[in-house]
């Protein structure tokens, strides 16, 4: 808690009105924060005890102002398990916003298309989540429980606030996104490879419909100190579901092509870092429109 609560001091001390809202910008979407009245920024670095991002369209800064008239928070750049970060130091931010003062977190990130109803450049309200490395004993509330944080056994079968999604719903529907908006399933996995074709085969028989490296340690830590929670995952990418043309006859010797149909092509689906960025840049405006629009509904 030491480290925590030097952090937060060292924010209030010199930002403005304590946040009511905080933003976690995904990749490529850092332009939220740009979106805030009277902003005050302060780089990761500077900020005691803060960890530093180290990815490619992840700006590393909290910055501080109003946002749908609320008070707000955002950071521009998340962090990652898969920098080397223990898990404990990836939820860091979110635990200082606790302390700050912050009562519902919005978090965006981008994802992978599982469910191939789902098309590039789809907004995708989170209604659940698997986290693959939770189940595997890597979860982020692992380790000593912190009581003044919240309890040491979290219930997470309502992870997503059923209020914020509904509040997302109708702003989509204001801002004429139409069937492009999506409610689903986010997978987290551990990265920063992508996911082979019998991985993605295998989510999607989990129910999954997006597919990413970010998120769910940080709504679960913010569950554990009480915050309520709003996910957004905008789909930069499509999951490589079958292995294409030059691979059909393994396909038949091994039972058919369950679980993607093929594309017509000689190559599997491959996806990138530098897709995943292009097309945030592409949406950007939409989601950070969503994002005010939905602050303009909440009270």
């Amino acid at each position: 808690m030491h480290a925590l609560e030097a952090s937060s001091l060292w924010l209030r001390a010199r930002a403005p009105a304590p946040p009511r809202v905080a933003i976690i910008c995904g990749s490529g979407l850092g332009g939220i924060a740009d979106r805030l009245q009277e902003p005050v920024a302060f780089d990761f670095a500077d900020i005691p005890n803060f960890p530093s991002s180290t990815v490619a369209g992840h700006a590393g800064r909290l910055v501080f102002g109003r946002l749908g008239g609320q008070p707000t928070v955002c950071t521009q750049g998340r962090l990652h398990s898969y920098e080397g970060h223990p898990a404990w130091k990836v939820v860091f931010p979110v635990r200082v916003f606790h302390l700050l003062g912050v009562r519902i977190l919005i978090v965006t990130n981008a994802a992978g298309a599982i469910n191939p109803d789902y098309s590039v450049g789809d907004l995708v309200v989170i209604r659940d989540h698997v986290d693959l490395p939770g189940l595997a004993g890597n979860g982020a509330l692992r380790g000593p429980n912190e009581p003044q944080l919240g309890p040491r056994f979290l219930c997470m079968s309502d992870a997503y606030d059923a209020a914020l999604r509904s509040a997302a719903l109708a702003a989509g529907k204001a801002l004429g996104l139409g069937a492009s908006l999506r409610r689903g399933t986010y997978a987290m996995v551990g990265g920063p490879g992508y996911e082979t074709v019998a991985e993605s085969r295998l989510l999607r028989s989990l129910g999954v419909d997006a597919v990413g490296m970010s998120t769910v340690p940080e709504v679960a830590a913010a569950r554990h100190c009480g915050l309520r929670v709003l996910g957004l995952s905008l789909i930069t990418n499509k999951a490589a579901m079958d292995y294409g043309r030059r691979d059909d006859d393994d396909d038949e010797e091994e039972g058919g092509e369950e679980g993607g149909g093929h594309r017509g092509g000689d190559e599997v689906e491959r996806a990138s870092h530098d897709e995943v960025l292009a097309v945030g840049e592409q949406r950007a405006a939409t989601v950070e429109s969503l994002v005010e629009a939905v602050l303009n509904l909440i009270t």
